[in-house]
């Protein structure tokens, strides 16, 4: 039980440490102007081998000619592809007008 517990505990550790490690961010035009955010999952499965369901930032954008994208793996996305030993590692686009 303790080698259970220790191992549960340096998961989470970990998962926290690592929960800004994966992303990355783009500006298209003159970046941000009205404020507005929105975020959309994507779905990989079998650690990125198999795609689902991907976001169109041009599309969360809704026609905007200057925005930000932010692709990131949250902490709830890396705590759900560890859960599932990276079946399914979704990521997140925050797309932000």
């Amino acid at each position: 039980m303790k080698k259970f517990c220790n191992l549960v505990f340096t998961s989470v550790v970990l998962l926290i440490l690592m929960s800004s490690c994966f992303s990355y961010k783009f500006t298209i035009g003159e970046g941000p102007q009205s404020g507005v955010i929105v975020k959309e999952k994507n779905n990989f499965w079998l650690g990125g081998l198999v795609t689902g369901k991907i976001s169109s930032p041009e599309e969360m954008a809704d026609g905007a000619e200057n925005y930000e994208v932010t692709e990131v793996h949250t902490f709830v996305d890396q705590l759900i592809g560890g859960v599932t030993f990276g079946i399914y590692t979704p990521t997140t686009t925050i797309v932000q007008k």
